[in-house]
């Protein structure tokens, strides 16, 4: 038995998005169709779901600490980079429902890329972190997508694009790169957030918004999936990705 989900972990309303100018959607409710399935769900009919997020981008961009600050309330302030990937698992109820995000933090070093890329296979979102403070960070992002897709299938993964560390930008400087990444994230449809793990700032907002997106799309996929079309059938959600054991290839 899994302890109780923490009280601001469970979403029973989708969370609003940073920017309408780009966003994934900017509709204020769930799918009509995903709150019913929900509605008629009965807690022991509904077996664990996770969904496999992968998180990419330069090296020092503020990945481990975008997941730590979120996962665990703090960030480690002695920096050490990312070798091959590393994963958290945070828990969620959403609409009733259980659901899991398993968050795949992956290395920016080149040296470490071809170990991260194994991992990239499977994942329902991706996000795509950029340094706020850093344009070539932000340049570097349409390729670090590029590389994630390649295992990907485009038509079931949720994009997003992710500027870091807003709490050092000025004013001026925030808004004419915002400017920039609401563009490429438009291009690339991709939802566009700013946000500061040191200060905790769009954090919380941020992982409810891909665990609400993220589940919505599961729901919506296994209806379709099973050929139902009707808001009332009881579906079972079952497990999407299971834990794979790490392993170092050989390509490296």
């Amino acid at each position: 038995m899994f302890p109780p989900v923490k009280k601001d972990r469970i979403i029973t309303q989708l969370p609003k998005c940073f920017s309408p100018d780009a966003a994934l959607h900017t509709k204020d409710s769930f799918h009509p169709q995903v709150k019913a399935v929900c509605r008629v769900q009965k807690s022991d009919t509904v077996s664990f779901n996770i969904a496999k997020v992968i998180v990419v981008g330069d090296v020092s961009v503020g990945k481990t600490c975008l997941i730590s600050s979120f996962c665990k309330g703090e960030i480690d302030k002695n920096y050490k980079a990312t070798i091959g990937v590393d994963f958290e698992m945070e828990r969620f109820e959403v609409l009733g429902v259980p659901f899991s995000l398993q968050l795949w933090d992956t290395a920016g070093q080149e040296r470490f890329k071809c170990i991260a890329s194994t991992y990239y296979r499977g994942a329902q979102a991706i996000i795509v972190v950029f340094d706020l403070s850093s344009v070539s960070s932000l340049v570097h992002a349409r390729q670090w997508l590029e590389d994630a897709m390649k295992d990907n299938d485009p038509s079931s993964v949720l994009l997003f694009l992710v500027g870091t560390k807003k709490d050092l930008s000025n004013p001026e400087q925030l808004a004419k790169v915002e400017q920039e990444a609401i563009r490429l994230s438009e291009e690339i449809k991709a939802e566009y957030w700013a946000v500061s793990a040191k200060s905790g700032d769009g954090i919380r907002d941020f992982f409810l918004r891909v665990a609400s997106l993220t589940f919505e799309a599961s729901v919506l996929s296994e209806l379709e999936k099973n050929g139902s079309r009707n808001a009332g059938d009881i579906i079972r959600l079952t497990e999407t990705n299971h834990t794979p054991a790490k392993r170092k290839p050989n390509c490296c």
